[in-house]
């Protein structure tokens, strides 16, 4: 080894120690401040801020098999969401004290779980009300709206969680695709109006998905930053798909334009998927809940609601070729998220995974979006999609959403 090698390496070294001890400094720093900063003097002075939030409130009964001595009772997973440690003393259901058991602990530091077992022989489609008490005297409350068994994994829900997001998200879709043959008879202006129709459907679903998002958001735990969730899926996906835009670009110059529209084509059904997977989300949790109505009047309008994606799947692709194969695997990649969804939402939803799931869609529809209106501009050379016919295909891709949104109630 030359003295320039080692050298070079020594400067390396010292390099990457002298980046270190800012580190180094601020993490003693923070200890010092920990240890005997002002906040420890100031802390005797005021009471502890508490805030113990609900995660999950399950419903067992004997299929649960929680315990054999035990037909009915309710499971509470909490989060303590405050600053200060907490300790639960007494549990209330509808304002009547109830014996519990908890673990791991009844002391919670920030962000520590606990499970609270209650043997409370609740009424199946009544509400009840629960109250923690902490041993300061702080109430933290949840409502149960209807009350109905939770669903446990097994074959029965699994099956009716998998024909619901068959019915909703699968059929649908591939029912939208096929106006695939109808598209090809259509001339440009006409091709125009799909490609910003298009953009209407999906910035409805854009709309939709972070409404959705900021709606979760706000009731997570305030540790976890819900907001802050929603802008990293939607801004971390936009930029991937960003890269992977470019990256069809460069590949699109040898393999020509088809190839560029079928990785759009994918890129919306990607973006759909990831939505319909939201969807999902929301539908199994609230059937785990009670808050759903499974009747035919929801299906029909979700199967209505959805079947406009698979026309926004295949609306770049109008004047190409495209191998059957094709429209399986984008039909399967916009549908089934929907099965995986209500899997998820029914037997362990987290609001966390759901914002950051809908934060990822809409950040694919916002790429999207933006790829199709490139397309607009570059062949209508100015105006895009403000031309009158364009403007128009916004306009009712937009009013077409929205009004098959109506047929679905939550």
């Amino acid at each position: 080894m030359s003295n320039e090698e080692g050298s070079g390496r020594r400067s390396a070294t010292a390099r990457w120690a002298l980046a270190c001890v800012p580190l180094v400094l601020l993490a003693a720093l923070v200890f010092v401040i920990q240890k005997w900063g002002p906040g420890q003097a100031l802390s005797a002075s005021f009471p502890p801020v508490e805030d113990i939030a609900f995660k999950r409130v399950i419903l067992y009964g004997k299929d649960m098999n929680v315990d054999p001595d035990d037909p009915k009772g309710v499971l509470l997973h909490v989060v303590n969401d405050g600053a200060s440690e907490s300790t639960i003393a007494q549990v209330l259901v509808d304002e009547a004290y109830w014996p519990f058991e908890i673990e791991p602990d009844a002391t919670l530091g920030h962000l520590d779980t606990a499970t609270i077992r209650l043997s409370y022989p609740w009424v199946e489609g009544d509400a009840h009300e629960i109250t923690i008490l902490t041993s300061t005297g702080v109430t933290f409350s949840t409502e149960i709206e209807v009350a109905v068994e939770s669903p446990t994994f097994g074959w029965t829900y699994l099956a009716t969680f998998t024909i619901l997001g068959v019915y909703v998200g699968v059929i649908p879709v591939f029912l939208g695709l096929l106006w695939f043959p109808a598209m090809r008879e259509i001339g440009p202006r006409g091709l125009g109006f799909l490609l910003s129709l298009t953009v209407g459907l999906l910035a409805f679903l854009g709309v939709d998905a972070l409404h959705e998002a900021f709606e979760v958001a706000g009731e997570v735990p305030s540790s976890y930053q819900g907001v802050a969730l929603v802008v990293l899926g939607f801004v971390g996906c936009v930029l991937l798909l960003q890269v992977l835009s470019r990256w069809a670009r460069a590949l699109g110059e040898t393999r020509g334009e088809g190839f560029q529209r079928m990785v759009l084509s994918y890129t919306i059904a990607f973006g759909i998927g990831l939505h319909n997977l939201g969807e999902g989300l929301a539908i199994g949790s609230a059937y785990s809940l009670g808050n759903i109505a499974l009747g035919s009047l929801l299906v029909i309008g979700f199967a209505i609601h959805n079947t406009t994606e698979g026309l926004a799947i295949v609306a770049p692709l109008a004047r190409h070729r495209v191998p059957f194969v094709n429209f399986v695997y984008m039909g399967l990649l916009a549908g089934v998220p929907t099965i995986l969804g209500a899997w998820i939402g029914g037997f362990t939803y987290s609001a966390v995974w759901s914002i950051l799931f809908l934060g990822i869609g809409a950040g694919a529809i916002a790429q999207v979006i933006y790829a199709i209106l490139g397309q607009l501009d570059r062949r209508t050379n100015v105006a895009g999609v403000l031309a009158p016919w364009n403007f128009a295909g916004l306009a009712v891709g937009f009013l077409v959403m929205y009004g098959t949104g109506l047929l679905v109630a939550f």
